[in-house]
């Protein structure tokens, strides 16, 4: 189990999900992941719900009904990364070609936030915790182990995200894949935007570990998600499906051998 206790700066340590159907969303990723759900009410009216998603008690995602002002945008995951300082690292954005598109906010005690689009399109938040670290558990099936961007103009995009946070572009040795490095140690993935991929806007995108690529890809299908991409393999790393739940979010599951549970003795 890797259970969290906190994030280093410039690491991913958060996703939730804006959906038009928060309901049938829990059901959804529920009967997927395993995981159970708990609302917590954020308006003091009560009508606007932030549901912590669980798995073995801790918080590893999240989901709400899409908030006023995204009429028209389609249901999405959303990416978080931490940082020491808010204010700075928004001028930092600022600086390197990105622009704030959720003013900086307060979450009550559990944190602060912003909204950051990159110089390609790309959508991010940048989070300063306070009581909420971010997913308790992580690298482990039923949680978030990769965020992936998929990007336009990838020159442009690793050179903000350096000077943002200090990460190094690496190259894969084998492939056009392209990893930003945290302080030697790998943080998120790239790609360039190919044309036969149709109309899509820069993106970031989450990954969630499974147990098995192929029984849990029939699981969302057959819990009326959308196989976008069917089971594939990734040499030396795993086995992995592109899918849209049932609102239309997008998201990857993937098996890699590392996150197998130790033989028993």
């Amino acid at each position: 189990m890797q259970e969290v206790v906190s994030y280093p700066p410039a690491t991913f340590s958060w996703v939730d999900l804006a959906t038009t159907n928060p309901d049938a969303a829990k059901q959804f990723y529920t009967q997927l992941f395993g995981w159970t759900y708990e609302d917590m009410p954020v308006s003091e009216d009560g009508s606007m719900v932030y549901t912590m998603l669980k798995l073995d008690g801790r918080d590893v995602a999240a989901l709400s009904a899409m908030p006023p002002g995204m009429e028209g945008i389609p249901p999405h995951w959303s990416s978080y990364i931490t940082v020491d300082n808010l204010e700075e690292s928004i001028a930092k954005a600022e600086a390197a070609g990105g622009t704030v598109i959720m003013p900086a906010m307060d979450v009550m005690d559990a944190g602060r936030m912003v909204g950051i689009q990159d110089p390609t399109g790309a959508v991010f938040y940048l989070w300063q915790s306070g009581t909420h670290i971010g997913a308790k558990l992580v690298n482990m099936p039923g949680t978030l182990c990769w965020n992936e961007l998929l990007s336009h103009d990838v020159a442009k995009a690793g050179q903000f995200y350096t000077d943002l946070f200090g990460w190094t572009v690496q190259k894969d040795a084998n492939s056009d894949y392209l990893m930003f490095m945290n302080n030697g140690r790998a943080a998120a993935g790239m790609m360039q935007i190919q044309a036969e991929w149709g109309d899509m806007p820069s993106n970031w995108s989450v990954y969630f570990a499974v147990e098995d690529c192929d029984t849990s890809a029939a699981k969302a299908a057959e819990l009326g998600g959308n196989i976008l991409n069917p089971p594939s393999d990734i040499p030396g790393t795993g086995r992995f499906a592109l899918v849209q739940d049932p609102q239309g979010a997008i998201f990857s599951i993937i098996y890699m051998p590392q996150y197998d549970p130790p033989p028993s003795r």
